[in-house]
């Protein structure tokens, strides 16, 4: 079975074309500026890089120009759309409505426009993406796989906010969660490769680390806690996200800076977090260099990071009365050995010590960077939301 995974965005659309058989990607792109004057798509396939200038006004033309590349006779990857044998697509959130990966059918479809004010800058156009597809293969069962689904097995305890509980019976304000697809993909490859699968107390804390950063606390497979809240902005700072704060600031901010109310998220949203706090950068490879070169505001920032990490690290252990297990994945937790060692840093009561040769020097695959005599495994795990819409999808669609 050949699977294509589609995550669309406001004004982007990524895929990538899974050989199931293999669980490998036989190509793999992401159309720009949708909508957008200047519009392209940059196609890989066959070790070669491709990059199509068309004219792409919505989503239906992006996914016609993918799948053009796709069976195109010089830069494709297969030889009729007929190999393409069902699509799964990222969708942002599940609400309490969904709590698995579904076929999308139009009952389906309609559940989750009723959810796109849970999640207003990306459910619309994760749904318009579905659409598009629609329209062009009708034929071709499409999935829809949930980045909030895997959190839906949060005790009530951990997602009710200490507000009038009205709050959360009639408008459903509660802790979701995001980055479901990853949290799920890489705690189950920890405990397939420490010989865990299926044991109820394997007790792990999952850090995706990137420009948009969560951490989950998974027990037996299952997710009890996770950092991100009712939106992405919760949490640990991140690369223009505040995370956590009063939420008193915000009413002092409009105040202060003479914002409205859209204004003021905006600003926690996109001018915050070790952006913000640095103002060098939101990449934590800028704020590395910057640090070094002796910028306190850039050392800061990355002080700032990994000791809300550090905190979230040690209040899931407690949560869940133990960890066996800490995953570092994502951008920054596969990438950078500087950001995972402070993390660690003086958590050896807790069992947790890291090799700081394996740190520094990571292989491919799995690496294990626990110290000698460390009692808590410690894991880099590289993601891969993609093969969990695949292999959801694929399971579905049979």
């Amino acid at each position: 079975m050949k699977v294509l995974v589609i995550n669309a965005g406001s004004s982007s659309l990524k895929y990538q074309l899974i050989d199931m058989a293999t669980e490998k990607a036989i190509a793999k792109g992401g159309c720009e500026r949708i909508g957008i004057d200047g519009s392209f798509c940059k196609h890989k396939a066959n070790g070669k890089e491709t990059v199509i200038n068309a004219a792409m006004p919505t989503h239906k033309e992006a996914i016609q120009v993918v799948l053009n590349a796709l069976v195109d006779k010089e830069y494709g990857a297969i030889s009729s759309m007929k190999e393409i044998d069902a699509v799964g697509h990222r969708i942002v959130h599940s609400g309490e409505v969904f709590n698995d990966s579904v076929l999308l059918t139009d009952d389906v479809m309609k559940k989750i426009e009723e959810l796109s004010e849970l999640a207003p800058l990306h459910q619309p156009a994760n749904i318009i993406g579905v659409r598009a597809c629609q329209a062009i293969m009708p034929n071709v069962p499409m999935v829809g796989v949930f980045d909030t689904a895997f959190h839906s097995t949060m005790p009530e305890k951990a997602y009710i906010y200490g507000i009038p509980y009205e709050a959360y019976t009639d408008y459903k304000i509660r802790r979701y969660g995001f980055h479901g697809t990853s949290h799920r993909f890489v705690s189950q490859e920890a405990a397939k490769y420490l010989g865990r699968e299926g044991d109820e107390n394997f007790k792990v804390v999952t850090m995706h680390l990137g420009n948009g950063s969560s951490i989950s606390a998974v027990k037996g497979g299952k997710s009890v806690d996770t950092s991100m809240s009712f939106t992405p902005l919760g949490g640990v700072p991140m690369g223009t996200r505040s995370g956590d704060l009063d939420p008193a600031i915000v009413e002092f901010l409009a105040n202060k800076y003479n914002m409205t109310l859209s204004e003021t998220l905006n600003y926690l949203n996109k001018k915050s977090g070790v952006k913000g706090l640095s103002g060098v950068s939101s990449d934590f490879r800028d704020l590395t260099e910057a640090a070094e070169a002796g910028n306190h505001r850039a050392a800061l920032a990355l002080d700032v990071f990994c000791y809300s990490c550090k905190k979230y690290l040690g209040a899931y252990a407690a949560a869940m009365g133990g960890v066996d297990c800490v995953v570092f994945t994502a951008g920054i937790g596969e990438h950078d050995g500087l950001v995972r060692k402070a993390i660690a840093e003086n958590l050896e009561f807790m069992g947790i010590s890291i090799d700081e040769a394996k740190n520094a020097n990571l292989g491919d695959g799995i690496c294990d960077i626990t110290a000698d005599g460390g009692k808590v495994k410690v894991l880099v795990i590289p993601t891969n939301e993609e093969l969990v819409i695949a292999r959801d999808t694929e399971r579905l669609a049979k």
